[in-house]
């Protein structure tokens, strides 16, 4: 079962299984639970995206929430388990000439009865839960911090370093005096020559951001081949 998510990732067809025609559940019954199934949906999502953010970085209150709607859903998935357990148990054999035996199948039935009476007080009870915690998803903007957040936390930081400015780099300028002076080297003939030169280093020195202020400091229409390593 996945941590961030709690119980949901199986709660939610549990939910879809109450509503078949098979657990006779009333209309009013059912209609809450296609309720709690959209609100639990929007909140799986919502939990994902929580997920994906380092905890170091999340605000206080997204972990609270998360916190308190994964416990939520393992609740709801122990009130549905023990509903679907007590439903979906055998009839007892209904042999002929044996009052037990119908007396112990009636018993079961009345209580299937019960439990789908007590399964609508339930769901009551979570639909209350679950709205709370809708309401505090809403007022805490978790979608919209989140989602602030991963785009902060997915965006590549050598990506970044190509979008450095030239200030930003110390010690630039000689190794850009140096390999514009390499480039341009020799009159005439010789400078419109084919140069190839490797810069190395390792990631996040500033390599790109080398080359590319060489370019712009050579004259237009000479052509770089620059090799990385």
């Amino acid at each position: 079962m996945d941590h961030a998510t709690g119980a949901m990732g199986s709660l939610l067809p549990k939910l879809g299984e109450l509503l078949k025609e098979e657990y006779k559940l009333q209309r009013s019954i059912k209609d809450d639970v296609k309720h709690l199934k959209r609100e639990l949906e929007s909140m799986h999502a919502a939990l994902r995206k929580v997920g994906d953010v380092p905890r170091e970085q999340l605000d206080e209150l997204v972990k609270l929430w998360a916190n308190e709607v994964r416990e939520l859903s393992y609740r709801i998935e122990d009130i549905i388990d023990k509903f679907l357990v007590h439903v979906e148990g055998p009839e007892p054999e209904d042999k002929p000439h044996m009052l037990k035996q119908v007396m112990k199948k009636m018993g079961g039935l009345f209580t299937k009865f019960m439990k789908r009476r007590s399964i609508g007080d339930e769901i009551k009870s979570i639909k209350v839960s679950v709205q709370e915690a809708a309401d505090r998803r809403d007022r805490y903007r978790v979608h919209e911090v989140v989602t602030n957040l991963v785009v902060t936390t997915t965006v590549d930081p050598h990506l970044l370093a190509l979008y450095k400015d030239q200030k930003e780099l110390v010690g630039i300028d000689d190794s850009l005096n140096e390999l514009t002076k390499m480039m341009s080297d020799g009159g005439g003939d010789a400078s419109k020559q084919l140069k190839i030169l490797s810069i190395f280093g390792f990631g996040g020195l500033g390599k790109t951001t080398l080359a590319k202020q060489c370019m712009i400091s050579l004259k237009r229409g000479l052509i770089i081949v620059l090799l990385f390593r």
